[in-house]
């Protein structure tokens, strides 16, 4: 952990976290990125101590979290634990501010503790229930789409034997109760003001089948279809152009101002009317963000390794090891072992596998797949961009999972898995020669 603070010290501010500081010194909050996490950093004296401290909170909550879980393996498996926590694009997003790596952070944290007491056999103490209550409701407010990971983990984390239809209902109850509850805690309690980020998914939503029928859908008005295609303001990858040219937000402009829940019914509605274009858009962005078949060099998966410019003058870190270190991970991003889809298929595999949760650590892996799981799948129906940062939980949850878990499947399920493996691999590659290569800047990327 050391060497890591020293490596990143005192911190690599990204774009949304330029935001959160300002939000902290300020003291005026709004939504648009969930308020928890600039609120905390309100509390360190952000004048002074500038981004230190949240470098220091989430490299320890990294660090102490995988350093638990390899208390509680043995043999190789503590050295894959560390393998992994060395990755170069792990560590280096966790290099950078971003509520990403605070989530990161806070359910690596849980995951040690609890995983540390269940496979010793010792309940947990008063106190680390309350730290990993803590932890998992930090996890849930710094990220507005965490709930998909943190609620099945915590559920399916205190069951073990198979799985009884009270278990779903407690996951589907308790991820309807926090997306409802949030905002109130986000506007209330935080004192956030909304920014019309709920905005933002049915009205990508709404765009992508107004491309794809051409003709505008309720509420556009006519012609809006026509310079949404002209402009190319709807894409896979993400959602930006919507938001951030002219031409795009005017097309869109008759439903920018209306409520999140009559855009969601208008979209329920265009969706029924029109389900081949609305899930055509929606797996064109799902193949965009699991990064599957895509172009060669698909953005927004490289770690910055310099704080985004800004008027707070924060500083950067000034060792060229953290040049050295992005390139590396840069290299990387572009392998299988950065594709989403990739751990998404060991994931599924891995919870077929320990559907019953017979042991300790069968129940405990399965937690941890089901964690990545939903969170992946949640990205059919709620996602706008593609960023690799929004899947490194679910990929450190599937390898833990599969570090875990002392069950061995059958030779069909190996022959299965291994065929299923070769085939995503051997398509994304494909993919990657004969798609055209992504633009290397965002102003083109936006275009």
């Amino acid at each position: 952990m050391a060497a890591s603070l020293i490596l990143f010290w005192p911190g690599i501010v990204s774009y949304d976290a330029v935001g959160q500081y300002a939000q902290a010194m300020t003291g005026r909050y709004d939504d648009w990125h969930p308020p928890v996490m600039a609120r905390l950093w309100s509390l360190f004296r952000p004048a002074e101590w500038r981004a230190s401290p949240m470098l220091l909170l989430q490299m320890a909550g990294y660090w102490l979290g995988f350093g638990w879980v390899a208390q509680a393996l043995s043999g190789w498996r503590r050295i894959a634990v560390l393998a992994t926590a060395l990755f170069p694009p792990l560590l280096g997003w966790q290099g950078v501010i971003v509520k990403d790596s605070h989530l990161m952070a806070a359910m690596l944290l849980a995951t040690g503790l609890i995983l540390r007491s269940r496979l010793r056999g010792s309940p947990m103490s008063l106190w680390q229930r309350i730290v990993v209550a803590i932890l998992v409701g930090y996890a849930l407010l710094v990220r507005a789409n965490a709930v998909f990971a943190v609620i099945p983990f915590a559920v399916l984390a205190a069951v073990q034997g198979p799985l009884r239809v009270r278990h779903a209902v407690a996951v589907l109850g308790g991820i309807g109760l926090v997306l409802a509850v949030s905002p109130v805690i986000n506007h209330g309690l935080l004192g956030a003001q909304d920014s019309g980020v709920q905005r933002t998914v049915p009205l990508y939503d709404l765009a992508g089948i107004a491309v794809r029928i051409d003709k505008p859908v309720a509420g556009l008005a006519p012609g809006s279809a026509q310079a949404l295609v002209q402009s190319h303001c709807v894409k896979p990858l993400f959602w930006d152009p919507l938001g951030s040219r002219d031409q795009c937000m005017a097309a869109i402009h008759p439903l920018d101002r209306d409520t999140p829940g009559h855009l969601y019914r208008l979209l329920a509605s265009t969706a029924v009317a029109h389900p081949f274009a609305y899930l055509a858009h929606r797996f064109a962005h799902f193949n965009s963000t699991e990064r599957w078949l895509v172009g060669g060099h698909w953005p927004l998966a490289v770690p910055p390794s310099r704080t985004e410019p800004n008027r707070w003058d924060l500083p950067d870190p000034h060792d060229t090891a953290v040049l050295a270190w992005m390139a590396v991970a840069g290299i990387l991003v572009g392998t299988p072992l950065c594709w989403p889809i990739v751990w998404t298929f060991a994931g599924a595999v891995g919870l077929r596998l320990c559907w019953r949760g017979q042991s300790v650590r069968e129940s405990m892996a399965r937690a941890l797949f089901a964690s990545a799981i939903v969170q992946e799948a949640s990205f059919l129906a709620i996602s706008i961009s593609s960023d690799l940062r929004y899947h490194l939980w679910s990929m450190v949850a599937v390898m833990l999972g599969w570090l875990v878990t002392d069950r061995r499947g059958s030779k069909s399920l190996t022959v299965t898995t291994a065929v299923g493996a070769l085939f995503i691999v051997a398509t994304g590659t494909a993919a990657r020669w004969v798609l055209p290569t992504a633009p290397a800047n965002y102003a083109d990327l936006i275009k």
